[in-house]
């Protein structure tokens, strides 16, 4: 029982016990009060008729007379006129009056009895009779019934005022604790709220004083961590002159990248290389060189957004040396990317440069999941290699690999629209357990699979490029929404799903998810809908949708976090369940100290804020060892288990070789 609740009660009580007292006090005093009154009403009435019937004592008729005018003009039991002598009665009146006015439970607790009085009649100095006069209680006790019904309504309705005053202000009083404990709440969802109002009770003021120093302290530890993972991430894998990742962000992600996963996807690398920077230092100058080089990391980034692929990575290698990763990519829409960039350099070269050698050479190669960094690297040199002995354009491309089989575009629309349309979607299911021990699942990850006319399904890293490319992105969404609502009714599970940035960014299919979310909120507390850190939308958008979304009971997390580090800082506000790292920082982390350094710093920094945390793309068993070491969280990966279609089925343990997860192996 609340607070508020026993002091309302306590209230209520004694307000009970208040007016039960007085009430049974007041009506003790008048029934005492009544009583004398009616003693007296009967002995002043015989005295009275003793002193008038002196005169007639001999006359019986007017005897008679008399004592029938007393007894019809008072409420009497009865009158009797006696002889002292004999006793025997001269006169007598008697009556019963009714008693339905006063209820017969009152009767009996008030108790009030006949009170009677006597006189004496003389004859000269002798005794002749003598009056008896009995008072009938029933008409004091209506009186006294209709006091007492006036009393204690007058008392309950004071009685009523009272409690509804008190628990007013008791509410009013002891608001301050509902705030507090929504901010206990805040704090257990990793939100720091401090309460700006104090109250202005002493000791509740106390309360929330302190509980506003604790949130302040907590804000502040998980702010400092925050910043220095956010520092040390910066300066080993951030170009400390352009602002984009330096080589060893590349090499992460190239290859994550090539692994042959779920979701990797085929597409193209870019190497862009500057012209005798050596040269351009000597003639320029460094500062100039400088801005010439900022200009170019600009130029990569403003392509990439403008594409709007959140898993595209520009990155300064080394020198004058610029690469672009970009999955999903086509050779057309490479080749015309290409020829926007080289127009752009031309522009710089215009302004940088006098001689007539173009400012820069860019070599495109094509990659696909399952190849070797080596091999794409070198194909990429080969591609730079031939763009810088051309003489009709500065770039040059390498194979024309679509990633996509042999369907052309038209072909892809007419297959992706007839599977989404048609739900001919398969869903898949990847373990995600336990660092400190495999054998206890965390959730299981949904992943899904296009069915083709054969029945066959089609991996996601084959597929969502062309559904990105479409637009159609949300529909996939709605439709993998759907089949995981559909799934959790028959087989009970935690899960987890992710949203596309499409989906995030439009309103009707964020409102169309929301609403499929509101219609099944038995299955709130075994879903978690996963953002992607590459393509969350900007903070002022970001922070009421999250709150749109834990409205309707499902808990939110964050995968693929690594990229932009400047987010660390905000994850308290989002109330996440986990957070995910993403998989090039795990590669190899039981081999290269920086990874575990960063590693470490997030998980001082997310500790704070009791926010879990778990690595993906699990490969190899020094790569668990060593994330258990760290105390992470969770773990997932193809170590763990590659996805399986069956609900609830666990891939066993790989500690040696990897089961093959290419896209081949599922065509």
């Amino acid at each position: 029982m609340s607070l508020l609740k026993q002091l309302f009660i306590a209230i209520c009580l004694f307000l009970l016990a208040a007016f039960t007292g007085s009430f049974v006090t007041s009506l003790e005093s008048s029934r005492a009060q009544t009583i004398s009154q009616l003693r007296s009403h009967a002995q002043d009435a015989a005295t009275a008729l003793g002193l008038s019937l002196t005169p007639h004592v001999d006359d019986p008729a007017m005897v008679e007379l008399m004592v029938n005018s007393i007894f019809d003009s008072g409420y009497y039991a009865s009158i009797r006129v006696r002889r002292v002598g004999d006793d025997s009665i001269i006169v007598e009146r008697q009556m019963t009056p009714g008693n339905d006015a006063v209820p017969s439970w009152f009767s009996s607790l008030v108790d009030l009895h006949p009170e009677g009085g006597e006189a004496l009649i003389m004859r000269g100095w002798e005794q002749a009779a003598r009056v008896e006069v009995v008072s009938h209680p029933q008409f004091a006790l209506a009186r006294l019934w209709d006091s007492s019904m006036g009393s204690l309504s007058w008392l309950l309705l004071c009685g009523l005022l009272s409690a509804a005053l008190g628990g007013w202000l008791l509410r009013l009083q002891l608001r301050p604790l509902d705030d507090m404990v929504q901010q206990a709440q805040a704090i257990s969802r990793r939100e720091f709220i401090s309460l700006p109002q104090l109250p202005r009770t002493p000791e509740l003021r106390r309360v929330v004083l302190a509980m506003n120093q604790m949130v302040e302290k907590l804000r502040s530890l998980f702010a400092e961590a925050a910043q220095h993972s956010e520092h040390l991430a910066r300066e080993a894998y951030q170009d400390s002159l352009t602002g984009l990742a330096n080589r060893r962000r590349f090499d992460m992600r190239l290859g994550s990248q090539l692994v042959a996963g779920e979701q990797t996807a085929a597409g193209y690398l870019l190497l862009l290389r500057v012209n005798d920077l050596a040269g351009l230092n000597q003639r320029l100058g460094g500062t100039r060189s400088d801005a010439l080089l900022c200009a170019i990391g600009e130029l990569l980034q403003r392509l990439s957004a403008r594409q709007g692929h959140p898993d595209w990575l520009a990155a300064r290698t080394r020198g004058g040396e610029f690469a672009l990763i970009m999955p999903g990519q086509s050779s057309s829409e490479a080749d015309q990317l290409a020829t926007e960039l080289n127009a752009a350099l031309e522009s710089l070269r215009s302004t940088e440069a006098s001689d007539c050698a173009p400012l820069a050479h860019i070599g495109l190669c094509v990659f696909h999941p399952g190849e070797t960094e080596q091999r794409v690297l070198a194909r990429a040199d080969q591609a730079l290699a031939q763009a810088q002995n051309r003489a009709d354009k500065p770039w040059e491309r390498l194979d024309s690999y679509e990633g996509g089989g042999d369907l052309d575009q038209h072909e892809w629309r007419t297959w992706l629209d007839d599977a989404i349309g048609q739900g001919k979607l398969q869903l898949y299911f990847q373990p995600v357990v336990r660092c400190a021990d495999h054998t206890v699942i965390l959730h299981h990850k949904v992943l899904a699979r296009l069915l083709d006319a054969q029945g066959k399904a089609i991996p996601a890293g084959i597929f969502l490029p062309w559904v990105a490319r479409f637009g159609w992105m949300p529909r996939l969404d709605q439709l993998m929404l759907e089949h995981t609502l559909a799934h959790l009714g028959q087989h009970p599970q935690p899960l987890a799903l992710s949203l596309s940035s499409a989906t995030l960014n439009d309103q009707v299919s964020m409102a169309l998810i929301l609403h499929t979310l509101r219609e099944h909120p038995q299955a709130a507390h075994l879903l978690t809908l996963e953002l992607d850190e590459r393509s969350l939308p900007a903070a002022e958008q970001l922070l009421p949708l999250c709150q749109s979304i834990r409205d309707t009971g499902y808990a939110l997390g964050l995968q693929h976090f690594g990229g932009r580090f400047s987010l660390i800082g905000n994850l308290a506000h989002l109330a996440l369940a986990y957070l995910k790292i993403d998989g090039s920082f795990i590669r190899r982390l039981d081999r290269e100290t920086d990874k575990r350094v960063f590693i470490d710093a997030i998980r001082r920094a997310t500790h704070n804020i009791d926010l879990p945390l778990i690595a993906e793309m699990v490969e190899h068993e020094g790569e668990a060892l060593a994330l258990r070491e760290l105390g992470i969280h969770g773990v997932m990966g193809r170590l763990i288990g590659a996805p399986v279609p069956r609900p609830g089925h666990r891939a066993a343990s790989h500690s040696g070789s990897l089961p093959s997860d290419s896209p081949e192996e599922f065509r």
